[in-house]
């Protein structure tokens, strides 16, 4: 199977592309390397540095005939959306049409995309379920909605199946400090550092922390997905509530040094709880996620203490 990933160069792009190969997938990365870093990418898969916004991005399309594509490309800082929400719109809903304008005019058959747990706001009740109101907290958490009713519509008149993966908070090994887990790495690079962390609000907020690889297993599966598991959305999460404080707490444990912390001003944007069902991944994909949190944060700390 000849597959695109776009962002394939970035934390969750990178390690989905090692399980395609691992595969025996042909894939091909399109990254404009402003996260992404050339070192995370696999030496057998193939690198074209280009944005997604590119208007010549259909004729890469053309030449390579793609049998799918998992689209990974984004903006994904909730407070960088409130601060440049153009920017933002820009990149993931533009970036989202061109790509899929690209699918359409060269027959490409399945498209995966990345949503997230961003959309649903602060649910009033956990676990939250696909089927949930979305109330989007952030421009970030409006984009993914929008790009889910695109790709609703894309499917709709022309036949192209897809799927969007709401993802929870991934962390794990190449992950930098933006995006919606990344409070992992911050928190790990200043540990690291033998520096105090800084924990907005009362660090009583949850979030359902996801292992990066078991989120790129995830977008394997769904592009080798039965027909009556596609044309959906699916919750890709633990379905665990993990506060701050805790997730902290594991930190300084697998690092074996004592808590440094202080508290600051909660964040315009950030929801304050939030846990996602995983019932209908693990029902009709026939995934689950395999690592537990704290041997994840262990892998990550020692990880990234090397690359400090």
């Amino acid at each position: 199977m000849r597959v695109l990933v776009t962002g394939g160069a970035g934390f969750i792009g990178s390690h989905s592309v090692d399980k395609m190969i691992e595969r025996g997938w042909e894939v091909v990365i399109i990254d404009n390397l402003s996260t992404g870093l050339r070192a995370n990418v696999n030496a057998r898969a193939r690198l074209v540095e280009m944005d997604v916004l590119d208007n010549t991005l259909v004729e890469l399309f053309s030449q390579e005939k793609f049998d799918c594509v998992l689209h990974l490309a984004a903006q994904t800082s909730v407070p960088y959306s409130i601060d440049h929400p153009d920017i933002d719109c820009q990149v993931n809903l533009l970036g989202l049409v061109n790509v899929m304008e690209a699918c359409r005019k060269t027959g490409v058959k399945r498209v995966a995309v990345a949503s997230s747990a961003a959309v649903y706001g602060d649910a009033a009740s956990l676990p939250i379920v696909e089927e949930t109101e979305l109330k989007p907290g952030s421009f970030y958490g409006l984009t993914k909605c929008t790009k889910e009713k695109y790709l609703a519509l894309y499917s709709q008149i022309y036949h192209i199946d897809y799927v969007a993966l709401r993802y929870a908070n991934v962390y794990g090994e190449r992950q930098g400090d933006g995006g919606e887990g990344g409070v992992v790495s911050i928190f790990t690079r200043k540990i690291a550092a033998d520096q105090t962390i800084g924990i907005f609000g009362d660090g009583g907020q949850t979030r359902d922390f996801i292992y990066v690889g078991d989120v790129a297993e995830a977008n394997c599966q769904v592009l080798t997905a039965p027909l009556s598991a596609i044309n959906r959305v699916y919750n890709v999460s633990t379905q665990t509530q993990t506060n701050v404080n805790d997730l902290a707490a594991l930190l300084f444990q697998a690092a074996a040094k004592p808590a440094k912390m202080k508290y600051l001003p909660a964040r315009n944007g950030d929801i304050y709880h939030s846990m996602l069902s995983n019932k209908a991944a693990v029902t009709s994909l026939g995934w689950k996620p395999v690592m537990p949190l704290a041997d994840g944060l262990i892998r990550t700390y020692h990880w990234l203490k090397k690359k400090c």
